[in-house]
């Protein structure tokens, strides 16, 4: 790559009538990249690309996935790109796709995004927030019963600590001891547990709490609330987490 100096100084020598072996002794440049510049194939102060080239034939399959999901992750799109031939990075892909604009605007989102939002008050020890995350094909040697494996989340609202537990089922035995195993995890308990509307620590169709988990939470001394329906993103902490679980 020449910088914009150069290019003008290989111009100027051009013109006081040198050859390009000339040139490129002179300057200390190979001959090719001179007859590039005088030829205007390539600008100054502008490195290509050598992967560009490599990823068009990528693109299509792509755009296909990012309008059908634009909020499909990267690392997905790379783990499905692997076996198509794709050799790149994970810098790389994004790269390409920031560049190329190749993920679209997701209409339902820029809607929300619209709207009023509260920032949430989190106060240190007030409230931990779980949910689960399902994992499909769990490995063989887990011995678990079905394919499914289940992670639960557990996060402190106010630090955003997480930690997480798997589990061979969600029902509220497993849902108990997981719970267990994480209230160690992250050092103790808070004023209050956040949940979904989940069967299992409440009644269906009620507000009320199962009477199993009622006494697993009067034994902790602890409150539990439950995210009113279509308000999920009340608990957006335990959220961002089951992302990177």
């Amino acid at each position: 790559m020449l910088s914009e100096e150069d290019d003008v100084d290989i111009h100027a020598l051009k013109r006081q009538g040198m050859t390009i072996s000339e040139i490129a002794r002179r300057t200390d440049h190979d001959r090719k990249t001179i007859r590039a510049y005088l030829a205007r194939q390539a600008a100054p102060g502008q490195r290509k690309r050598a992967t560009s080239d490599l990823f068009d034939k990528f693109i299509a399959y792509v755009t296909a996935r990012l309008t059908e999901d634009p909020h499909l992750w990267a690392v997905t799109l790379l783990d499905e790109l692997r076996p198509l031939g794709f050799t790149g990075s994970y810098p790389t892909l994004t790269r390409q796709v920031r560049d190329r604009g190749l993920r679209p605007t997701c209409t339902a989102c820029a809607h929300v995004t619209k709207r009023p939002n509260a920032i949430i008050e989190h106060p240190p020890g007030e409230e931990t927030q779980f949910d689960w995350v399902e994992l499909p094909d769990a490995p063989i040697g887990w011995v678990f019963p079905t394919k499914r494996a289940y992670v639960l989340v557990g996060s402190l609202a106010h630090s955003g600590v997480w930690r997480a537990v798997i589990s061979p089922s969600m029902d509220q035995p497993h849902l108990l001891a997981a719970m267990t195993v994480l209230l160690g995890l992250l050092g103790g308990v808070t004023k209050t547990w956040r949940f979904d509307r989940m069967s299992t620590v409440l009644k269906a169709g009620t507000s009320d709490l199962t009477p199993m988990f009622a006494a697993f939470s009067k034994h902790h001394a602890v409150s539990v609330v439950a995210c009113r329906p279509r308000s999920g993103n009340r608990k957006g902490v335990v959220e961002k987490n089951n992302h990177t679980a």
